[in-house]
């Protein structure tokens, strides 16, 4: 078995968080662009504030499947990097934009299956038309977000994280201030409410885009990297890349599913407790993730080393990177049992009666407290375990806890008529449960073994 050190190293510590902490800054401008939107929206009526939750799971649901498979571009070229391939690492970009071009005709397949949905969640009529309309706009520029994730997850792999965060804080930038003018019809713009705010994510994600094809150009990168020589079609590592982003996309599509699958089912409740769902995942979006920075930062990390073969320092980075995560979660944690009514009158309407919302929503954010050093623990394990390619089971775990933790609440919410804080209660002891199966993986140390590792580098 392969020896380790398992001290904790300072070095280790530097290196994530130089990887990390653009990352970190990169997510958080996705979840404040969201976290805007449903304020925005908020500030119309409760009606429009859920329907803006309702549309946008729904699409993030329609494309994940593509958003994991070509996330793993992020291990792919790091592994490469580490191996002393470099130009291998943008030959990866070429096959995962091979895959969004092929993945054309199933998402207009989706599109059109999902968008009949809403009707049967029990929803208002008036939500339903909101969410259809916030649904299909974002799903219009469903190929500029794929792209986007390739390219971006690229960048993150070969250790230029800085570049995925000026591209992503420049696509924050156009999207706020055009979200408010569309929205409430500023600046000589019409009001468009939620169809405002669905233009406005298109158009950022679009101008986001560019932005980043423009650093892959550059004459430094494309030297480097032989950029020019990669644009063609590599069936050793398109099949890799299938190989071994497909569990990855499969879990987080069959996750996501499950897990707006039983939001939908929440929403039946009625507006209210739609609503504080809306506000309480909205404040865990603010703090999710900025986290996945650190996950992406994890699984750049360990690929390189694994490409490298040197495991002894991707345990220092598995160390550093569950104390930096726990320690970001306790934190958390204390604020939102500290000052859950302030955080959630943020949400609150001008006008109209807010007091059933805002005490199921202060409820709910106590659990919230619990649920993020879960997530914490899950994110940090899941970039490791993905990192070095063990995605298979990640997938298998992942898949069979998630809708586990559906079953339970459609029987809680559709089967026993259970009040919505039953509900609650069981989701968090689900994803506490689902952190501790993640950490008994990693602990037990198998993903580090020098004959895995030799099957997860195999072309």
């Amino acid at each position: 078995m392969l020896q380790v050190t398992r001290h904790f190293s300072r070095k280790a510590l530097a290196e994530l968080l130089r990887l990390a902490l653009p990352m970190v800054v990169s997510q958080g401008t996705f979840a404040v662009m969201i976290f805007t939107d449903r304020y925005f929206m908020s500030q119309i009526d409760p009606v429009h504030m859920a329907a803006s939750l309702g549309g946008g799971v729904a699409s993030f649901f329609s494309f994940c499947f593509f958003i994991g498979l070509l996330g793993y571009a992020n291990a792919m070229a790091a592994q490469y990097l580490g191996a002393g391939e470099p130009e291998k690492c943008p030959k990866v970009v070429t096959q995962g934009l091979v895959l969004t071009v092929m993945s054309t005709p199933f998402l207009t397949l989706i599109t059109f299956l999902v968008a009949g949905i809403f009707e049967g969640m029990g929803h208002e009529p008036e939500q339903v038309e909101l969410e259809r309309t916030y649904y299909l706009i974002l799903m219009s520029g469903v190929l500029f977000t794929l792209a986007k994730t390739c390219i971006s997850s690229y960048f993150a792999g070969i250790g230029r994280t800085r570049v995925v965060m000026i591209c992503d804080v420049f696509g924050l930038v156009m999207n706020v201030p055009l979200s408010y003018a569309m929205v409430f019809g500023k600046f000589g713009f019409p009001a468009l409410g939620i169809v405002g705010a669905g233009i406005s994510t298109v158009i950022a994600t679009l101008l986001a885009l560019l932005l980043f094809v423009a650093f892959y150009l550059h004459k430094e990168h494309r030297e480097k990297f032989a950029v020019l020589d990669s644009f063609r079609l590599d069936t050793r590592i398109l099949r890799r890349f299938w190989r071994l982003g497909f569990p990855s996309g499969l879990e987080l599509f069959l996750n996501v599913a499950a897990f707006n699958l039983f939001l939908l089912m929440f929403q039946s409740y009625g507006v209210a407790e739609g609503a504080a769902a809306a506000i309480v995942f909205n404040w865990d979006i603010l703090s999710f993730v900025p986290m996945i920075g650190l996950h992406l930062g994890v699984i750049s990390l360990v690929g390189r080393f694994v490409g490298a073969r040197d495991m002894a320092r991707g345990n220092e980075v598995m160390t550093a990177a569950v104390a930096v995560a726990l320690a970001y979660g306790l934190v958390l944690a204390t604020l939102y049992i500290t000052f859950r009514f302030p955080l959630v009158d943020v949400f609150a309407p001008p006008s109209g009666d807010f007091s059933a919302i805002r005490q199921l929503s202060a409820w709910m954010m106590i659990g919230l407290s619990s649920y993020v050093l879960a997530d914490a623990v899950i994110l940090v394990s899941g970039g490791i375990l993905r990192g070095a390619g063990d995605t298979r089971w990640l997938m298998v775990a992942s898949v069979t806890l998630h809708w586990l933790m559906l079953v339970a609440q459609f029987f809680i919410i559709q089967v026993l008529k259970l009040s919505p804080k039953v509900s609650w209660i069981a989701l968090v002891i689900m994803i506490l449960a689902i952190a501790v199966v993640y950490a008994w993986r990693l602990r037990q140390g198998r993903w580090r073994d020098p004959e895995v590792l030799e099957r997860v580098m195999a072309e």
